[in-house]
C-alpha cells in the first residue's frame, strides 16, 4: 500500500482529532485540507518509510501550532466551573491528553507528534488531567442492547460522577426514556436490538431538545466520510474507560461554549 492510499485510510482519525481539538468539524477540516496541502507540495514529509500515521498526525500539529493564536495561554481560575476551566487549557497539554486518551497512541507515539521528549510528555499529560479532575456532572441516557456493555457504561459514567437516567435497547425505549426525563448528554450505540438505528433514534431525539451525543459503534469509518452530517462524537468498541471520560468531557466543554458564544 502506497503512503499515499495509508495517508486516506488514517485521514477519519485526523478528522477526529482535529474536530476534538478545534471544537467544529467544519474548523477541524480546515487543519486537515492544510495538512493534506503540504502533503501534496512536499510528499517527503510523510515518506521514508516510517509510521504514516504518526507522521500525519506530525504535520497537522506542526500547522497547527504555528498559528500563534492557538498557543494562547489563560490563567486558571480554580473556582470557576469545570466546564469553563477545561477552555484554559493550553494548546500542548491539550494535545497530548487528546493523543494520549483519545487517539491511543503510545507515549513515544504521541511524543514525536510533539516533538518532545516522553518525559515532557508525561508532564502535559498530568497537567491536563489536573485540570480535568473536577467532572462536569450531568444526567446521561444510554442507548445500548448489550447488557454487559451496558452495564460496564453505567458503571463507569457513574463513576465518573454523572446520573443515568436508564438504558434504552430500541428506538422506541429511547424515546419513552426521553419523555421521562431528558438528559444532559446521550451515549448511544448505533445498530440496536430491533434492527433500528441508534442514528435514527438521536435524530428524533434531538428534534426535540438539543444535548451533546457520542456514538458507540465498531465502524467509526462509516460515520467520517464527509458525504452527509456526522456524528461529531464517535467511539470505536471495544473502547477504553478513558477513552470515555475523555470524550463525555470534550463533548460537554464544547456545548457549554457553544453556549456561552450564543448568550
Amino acid at each position: 500500500m502506497s503512503a499515499a492510499q495509508l495517508v486516506v485510510q488514517f485521514l477519519p482519525y485526523l478528522r477526529r482529532y482535529a474536530r476534538a481539538l478545534t471544537g467544529s468539524q467544519a474548523a477541524g477540516d480546515a487543519y486537515v485540507a492544510a495538512t493534506l496541502e503540504t502533503l501534496v507540495n512536499d510528499p517527503s514529509t510523510i515518506g521514508g518509510g516510517g509510521n504514516v500515521k504518526v507522521s500525519l498526525f506530525r504535520v497537522f500539529t506542526r500547522i497547527w501550532n504555528s498559528l500563534s493564536v492557538n498557543g494562547e495561554h489563560e490563567t486558571v481560575t480554580r473556582d470557576l466551573p469545570a466546564e469553563i476551566r477545561l477552555g484554559q487549557i493550553t494548546a500542548r497539554p491539550r494535545q497530548a491528553f487528546l493523543l494520549s486518551s483519545l487517539e491511543g497512541f503510545t507515549e513515544e507515539e504521541a511524543a514525536i507528534i510533539l516533538d518532545c521528549s516522553v518525559e515532557s510528555l508525561r508532564d502535559l499529560v498530568d497537567e491536563a488531567g489536573r485540570e480535568l479532575a473536577a467532572d462536569i456532572a450531568t444526567d446521561i441516557m444510554i442507548i445500548e442492547d448489550e447488557p454487559l456493555i451496558a452495564m460496564d457504561l453505567e458503571t463507569l459514567v457513574e463513576g465518573l460522577g454523572h446520573r443515568v437516567t436508564g438504558v434504552a435497547r430500541t428506538r422506541g425505549e429511547a424515546l419513552t426514556l426521553a419523555e421521562k426525563q431528558r438528559p444532559g448528554l446521550i451515549l448511544a450505540d448505533i445498530q440496536l436490538a430491533d434492527g433500528s438505528s441508534g442514528l435514527d433514534a438521536v435524530n428524533d431525539l434531538l428534534e426535540t431538545f438539543q444535548v451533546p451525543v457520542i456514538f458507540i459503534t465498531a465502524y467509526t469509518e462509516r460515520f467520517l466520510t464527509g458525504e452527509r452530517p456526522e456524528p461529531a462524537f464517535l467511539i470505536a468498541k471495544p473502547f477504553q474507560p478513558a477513552h470515555v471520560s475523555a470524550v463525555i468531557s470534550q463533548a460537554l466543554f464544547f456545548q457549554q461554549t457553544a453556549r456561552r458564544s450564543a448568550a
